[in-house]
Parts: C-alpha cells; structure tokens; sequence
C-alpha cells in the first residue's frame, strides 16, 4: 500500500497537523523527512524498515550519509535529509541555553553537551574553548574512536585551543556504554592535557565523560 492509498487521517502529515508531532511514531516523523518512499513501498513503510534495522532511534544518529544510503531505498537526497533532520534537532538542543553559554560547573558542560553525544556509539573527544569570562567562544570534535576508545593526542587539544585564542578549555567525552566511569586511560589523559596546558598557558578546567544521562567530572573526582 502507497501512503497515497492509505486514509486520509492515518497519513502521518495529516496526523501531526490533527495532533501534533508528540503524537507520532519515531516511523511516521521520519516518513514526514523523508517525504516519499518508492514504487514498491509508501515512505511509512521505508520507515518502519529503517527503524527495524537500527533497531532504536538512538542508533540512528549515529549513521553517516553513507551508511544510510546502503539501507534500500535510501539515496543521497533522502540521506542528507535525515541527516539535516536529526542535525538540526541536535543544533536546536545546543541552542536552549542561548548563545552566550557560561561554564560555571561541571553541570553546565554536560548540559551543553549530553544531547549530542549521550547517543553517539563511539566515543566523541569534543573541547569547549572558552574565554577568561568563561563563555563558550568555539566547541570542536576532536577525535571520533571505535565502541570504547577514543584517541586524542595534546597537541591537537591544544592546537585548536591556540587557533581560537581561547583562555581555557574544558574537555569531554562520551561514554557509548552509558556508564561514565572514568578508565584508567581517561585518568592517564587528563593528566597529560593537565601538563601540556600549564606548559603553554591555557587551563584544562575539566575533563567531563558523559554517559546516558549522567556524567562524571574528573576535576571533582580529585583526578585534576
């Protein structure tokens, strides 16, 4: 059946319009990006489809234009919607707080960040380059790891840092697993980043791993 052929009131944009987005499903907001679907199947269908193989909306954030375009029925311009989609809800999550953003606390970075990364299924190494009155003046991705590592060397930390005359910086990852204790390697790195910016005059402030919905700070730990 073609979303044409379905009634009038089970199609998901006369659905969202009747009773708003909260009302739908995961498939039928994603049927409404992607807008149509193929002669064999309605753009519901290709939904559901994608839904089943990524098994959890959270999974799907993490695909890549090309990973998308290798479930049947997506190209490219099908792809780059779903991806300017899901990167503008992230965008929209970022912007809550207003666009001058000050770290106070450990909080405030995981509140800026855990909407990103929480749902990533690799480790993220993202810095939060800040001003000497603490207001966000850049954020950066730095390194992208495999399940449960992420390797980033000081000198690319502090090459970003130097590059946008930030005064401080706080570090942060996210931990896939959702559990945001710190590893032995987490602790060994933060400890290199400390060294590395007293050497050449930016403060590490923090180091924050963020799990699903929790976090954890290295600077409370006693780890810094």
């Amino acid at each position: 059946m073609l979303l044409r052929d379905l009634p009038h009131e089970e199609r998901p944009r006369e659905r969202m319009m009747h009773y708003g987005a909260e009302a739908l499903s995961h498939a039928e907001l994603l049927a409404i990006l992607l807008r149509t679907g193929s002669h064999q199947e309605s753009a519901i269908h290709l939904a559901e489809r994608i839904m089943n193989k990524v098994g959890s909306i959270r999974n799907l954030v993490d695909l890549s234009i090309d990973e998308l375009t290798q479930i049947k029925g997506i190209g490219n311009a099908k792809a780059v919607q779903l991806k300017a989609g899901i990167e503008l809800g992230q965008r929209l999550a970022r912007a809550r707080m207003g666009d001058t953003v000050t770290i106070r606390s450990p909080r405030d970075a995981f509140d800026v960040l855990s909407e990103q990364l929480r749902y990533l299924q690799k480790e993220h190494f993202v810095c939060l380059f800040l001003n000497t009155k603490n207001h966000i003046i850049a954020q950066e991705t730095l390194s992208m790891g495999s399940l449960n590592a992420s390797i980033v060397h000081p000198r690319e930390v502090f090459r970003a840092a130097i590059k946008c005359s930030s005064a401080s910086i706080v570090c942060a990852h996210n931990h896939p697993s959702g559990d945001p204790t710190p590893s032995p390697e987490d602790i060994a790195l933060t400890s290199r980043l400390v060294e590395a910016g007293q050497i050449i005059g930016i403060d590490v402030l923090d180091h924050v791993i963020i799990g699903d919905g929790d976090f954890v700070s290295l600077k409370e730990q006693g780890f810094m």
